[in-house]
Formats: C-alpha cells, sequence, structure tokens
C-alpha cells in the first residue's frame, strides 16, 4: 500500500499494544483496513510485525503484505475507533 506519509494519524496506544501483543503470539486475525480508495478490505493473516519507518507506523503480515495503522479498521474483534485518540 502507498500512501502520503505525511498525512499519518498516530493511533492509540492500546491499540498499538493489542497489534503487538498479536505479532507476539502469531495468532490469526481478520484485519480490516481501508484500501488507497477508502474501500474497506478484509484480510485472514498473522501479523509478524509491527514497525515505524518514515514518519508513519505499519504492521507486517506473514504473507509479505504492509498495512498502515491509521488506515486499520478493526483487528480480530478490536474497532480501532472504539478506543480512545492519542493525546496530543
Amino acid at each position: 500500500m502507498t500512501a502520503d506519509r505525511s498525512d499519518y494519524q498516530p493511533i492509540n496506544c492500546e491499540f498499538h499494544d493489542l497489534l503487538e501483543d498479536l505479532a507476539t503470539t502469531r495468532k490469526p486475525a481478520r484485519i480490516s483496513f481501508l484500501d488507497e480508495h477508502g474501500v474497506v478490505r478484509h484480510r485472514d493473516a498473522v501479523i509478524a510485525d509491527v514497525f515505524a519507518k518514515q514518519g508513519a507506523e505499519y504492521l507486517a503480515t506473514a504473507a509479505g503484505e504492509t498495512l498502515r495503522l491509521d488506515r486499520l479498521v478493526e483487528v480480530g474483534a478490536a474497532r480501532l475507533a472504539d478506543f480512545e485518540k492519542p493525546s496530543a
């Protein structure tokens, strides 16, 4: 997925921790995210890594796909919108 990194919006720390836990345990999860056209897409995947690069944060799936964290809608049963916004 390619997108302008300058518009990256940090995600909530608790949601970020959830992603790191899933990466550590390699537990499969259903991932819903917005593609570059704003369409919700779904993947059943194992999160292999959560990392920062050039001012944005991403997750990498075991299948090799990279998703920007602020494009996530839901991972497992956790919806990003249900978490509080990070403090500025």
